[in-house]
């Protein structure tokens, strides 16, 4: 996974132009639905990289993952930098909710609806994504995937909080990918009626994008929220989708 997620360009790749010609009559023009079948294609490679950057996130395969202080990092962001996301659409999944960004669009595959689904006693498949929301462009995704929790890490007990799973640096070795530049690692605590539920942040960049993701464990499933963006976008909305994944919520 980690080899996939490395191989992954931050940017769909720039179509080669055509040669000059030698001749100016003998170049046609080029007819617009070529023009728009490209901008398609490039959308779509975009959502299916990015998609596939947070997938690579979770397995627990990863080794122990560290910053790069070769690499350039950005300013480091703290909790400080959030928008109040009250006014955002609020979508409700199994067992969580989440706070979309305006103009996000849903970008759930059509099968990941069919998926629990089962004929003659055949193991369903599990979804990729419980959630995922993408920008108008496809560069900025929003997604929430749900996996068990001993599948992170065996356990004899089913985990119920996230500090199951270990402390906020040991966790990281489940959730961020080695040779990552990590920018913040917070641990935060939100009151519910029964106490606090303890929630991981992490905020870190790889092959020049950057991501801020939020994990939670309940009834013995860890959700996870990941908001990812090139660095060159993450610097203009880093805050909307920083609040993105902090918004989410287990139910």
């Amino acid at each position: 996974m980690a080899i996939l997620l490395l191989s992954l360009p931050p940017h769909p790749p720039i179509p080669p132009q055509n040669p000059k010609p030698t001749t100016p009559k003998l170049t046609p023009p080029q007819p617009t639905i070529a023009l728009t079948d490209s901008t398609t294609s490039k959308r779509r490679f975009i959502l299916k990289s990015t998609s596939l950057f947070l997938i690579s996130l979770t397995p627990q395969q990863y080794p122990v993952a560290h910053s790069s202080p070769e690499a350039s990092a950005p300013p480091r962001p703290s909790l400080s930098g959030i928008a109040n996301t009250k006014s955002w659409f609020q979508f409700f999944g199994d067992g969580f909710a989440i706070r979309v960004p305006p103009q996000f669009q849903d970008v759930s595959e059509p099968e990941d609806y069919n998926t629990g689904l089962s004929l003659y006693g055949d193991k369903v498949k599990p979804k990729t994504f419980a959630a995922r929301f993408a920008s108008p462009d496809g560069y900025e995704v929003v997604s929430v995937v749900i996996r068990p929790s001993n599948s992170l890490k065996i356990t004899f007990l089913e985990a119920k909080d996230i500090t199951d799973l270990g402390s906020l640096k040991e966790a990281a070795k489940i959730f961020i990918p080695v040779g990552s530049t990590v920018y913040s690692a917070r641990t935060i605590k939100i009151k519910e009626e029964e106490g606090f539920r303890t929630y991981y942040f992490y905020e870190f960049g790889i092959q020049e994008q950057h991501a801020a993701l939020v994990a939670a464990v309940n009834g013995g499933k860890t959700y996870i929220a990941g908001a990812t963006a090139p660095q060159s976008k993450w610097n203009d909305d880093g805050v909307k989708l920083r609040s993105a994944a902090i918004s989410m919520t287990v139910l």
